[in-house]
């Protein structure tokens, strides 16, 4: 494999867009605030429960020390930036998922920005086949990875791992990420296989023999391994693009969430404990939240988000001219969205117009939490 992806061209237009509709406000938005925030949530459920066994199982990544000083500026404004990271790697209990080549990459990612009264949220997913400017990283084995310009986004964790992810972050948006979640494949199975599965209602045939996922319309509760395959799924809905991946993505964690409110975890000690050995044993975060007492008083200092004052987009990207399986930011549109974090202030509804997220309709359409009539993208 090359050390970078070497696409090139400029002049990039999907053609003719059309405005994106106004985000829904909808009791799904509580689940993508759960999705999103999951693991930090779950810990918060048991803030009286700081079990040694929780804190040796979560591994911590000292992201200041590699990164250093030479950093976006850290605003001491009340506000929360955490990047939320699902990883492929297919070492250990993920071998499963894939042959094992030593390379790890990152296959969903998130950024969730609470404003300073902790009362409303911001989630933006960003592709991990968008284009973008990756600064100068240490790399994982050693040495030093030159800065590239075009280059995917999930090259910076396969290069780099937390640090470089950070940093290419911090770079994209000249935001400073307080906090670093990343959670793996088998850590996302067990979840749900603890919650005792997931019910989904799926509204058209989903077939996927790359992720072995085969689904026929109706209600089904899906177990870990499905839920995952569903999650990664690309051909089976859709466009087979990355976007499309996300919209069933922000589909699954409304029913997630519904999932966690139903079978009483936090009223239950053992399902609290048991759901939190589950997810802290396939957990990384950053130096200062490796322990369940950090992550309960971060999960503590969130939860009191209202429903209707979270919302989702996904970046504003279009489709490459040079290479339509790899889509680039919308400068204009990409830079409303970082301008709303840093001051603070919901994403207009500007920012997502022109973005080619909404040929990934067909995916929203294809699955719902519950109920048929619930699926629903939360914010494009």
């Amino acid at each position: 494999m090359a050390d970078e992806d070497t696409t090139t061209g400029g002049g990039e237009s999907a053609g003719q867009e059309r405005p994106s509709p106004r985000p829904r406000r909808r009791r799904g938005l509580y689940a993508a605030a759960w999705a999103a925030v999951g693991v930090l949530v779950l810990a918060g459920a048991g803030l009286g429960l700081v079990y040694s066994r929780i804190d040796g199982n979560i591994a911590g990544v000292d992201i200041d020390s590699v990164l250093g000083p030479n950093r976006p500026a850290d605003v001491p404004d009340g506000t929360l930036d955490i990047l939320l990271l699902g990883s492929d790697t297919r070492a250990g209990d993920n071998s499963r998922y894939g042959r094992d080549d030593g390379t790890a990459r990152s296959d969903t990612a998130m950024i969730v920005h609470i404003n300073k009264e902790h009362d409303r949220a911001s989630i933006v997913s960003i592709p991990r086949d968008t284009l973008v400017e990756r600064p100068e990283c240490e790399k994982t084995d050693g040495g030093t990875a030159p800065a590239a310009r075009r280059t995917m986004f999930n090259r910076a964790y396969e290069i780099g791992g937390p640090a470089c992810t950070v940093k290419t972050v911090e770079s994209m948006t000249g935001i400073r990420m307080d906090h670093y979640v990343e959670l793996d494949f088998d850590g996302f199975e067990k979840v749900v296989d603890e919650l005792g599965g997931v019910e989904m209602t799926v509204t058209e045939p989903i077939e996927d023999d790359d992720s072995r996922l085969d689904l026929e319309p109706g209600r089904h509760t899906l177990d870990g391994e499905q839920a995952l395959a569903l999650v990664r799924t690309r051909k089976g809905v859709g466009n087979g693009s990355d976007l499309g991946r996300i919209k069933l993505q922000h589909a699954f964690v409304r029913a997630l969430a519904d999932r966690v409110r139903d079978v009483g975890v936090f009223s239950d000690p053992k399902k609290t404990y048991d759901l939190l050995d589950a997810v802290t044993s396939h957990l990384t975060t950053d130096a200062a939240l490796a322990s369940a007492s950090d992550l309960a008083g971060l999960a503590g200092a969130v939860k009191g988000v209202d429903p209707d004052d979270i919302e989702m987009v996904t970046l504003p990207v279009r489709y490459s001219s040079a290479d339509p399986n790899r889509v680039v930011p919308i400068g204009v549109q990409t830079e409303r969205v970082w301008d709303a974090l840093k001051t603070d202030r919901p994403i207009p509804d500007s920012a997502t117009k022109g973005s080619a997220a909404r040929e990934a309709t067909e995916a929203e359409d294809a699955v719902g939490a519950g109920e048929a009539g619930e699926a629903g993208e939360a914010g494009e």
